[in-house]
């Protein structure tokens, strides 16, 4: 596809820039072997263990999607479950050892190829982006699942 030169209205930029961080997303999943939505899974548990209610809350997915992917993670190694201390019927879920690591890896290597994206911008015009961004992201009470820790 040739290149368009010119301005973009900002409903048509932010459309095409997250088709590019989806695929850059979707590319780093596929190398560690998994989906798009596990990726996800592993960076919501890089800051600290969740309840099921709050993985489903924070990834918009319906409570048996949620134990569908706890239950991989789970026979991978990649998670535990834990008692909730607060309250008795519930669930915890963390990160095992070698989850950290592979989740760890995976945020790595996203950041990377997401940071690609942005490489014709000065470092001024980074911050600005994002800056600018975060604060769409703020106003919108976007839920973390990228994250740096």
């Amino acid at each position: 596809m040739g290149r368009r030169e010119g301005r973009l209205g900002l409903t048509t930029a932010l459309a095409r820039v997250a088709f590019l961080v989806n695929a850059a997303y979707t590319e780093a999943s596929r190398e560690f072997g998994f989906s798009p939505q596990q990726g996800q899974f592993l960076c919501v548990l890089r800051p600290g263990p969740c309840g099921m209610g709050e993985l489903g809350a924070v990834m918009g997915l319906a409570k048996s999607t949620v134990t569908g992917m706890v239950n991989y993670a789970e026979r991978n190694g990649l998670v535990r479950r834990e008692a909730d201390p607060g309250d008795s019927r519930a669930v915890s879920v963390a990160l095992t050892s070698h989850g950290r690591e592979v989740a760890d890896k995976f945020y790595a290597d996203g950041s990377r190829r997401i940071e690609q994206l942005a490489v014709s911008l000065t470092e001024d015009e980074r911050s600005t982006l994002a800056a600018l961004l975060g604060r769409v992201a703020d106003d919108n009470k976007v839920s973390v699942i990228f994250m740096e820790v």
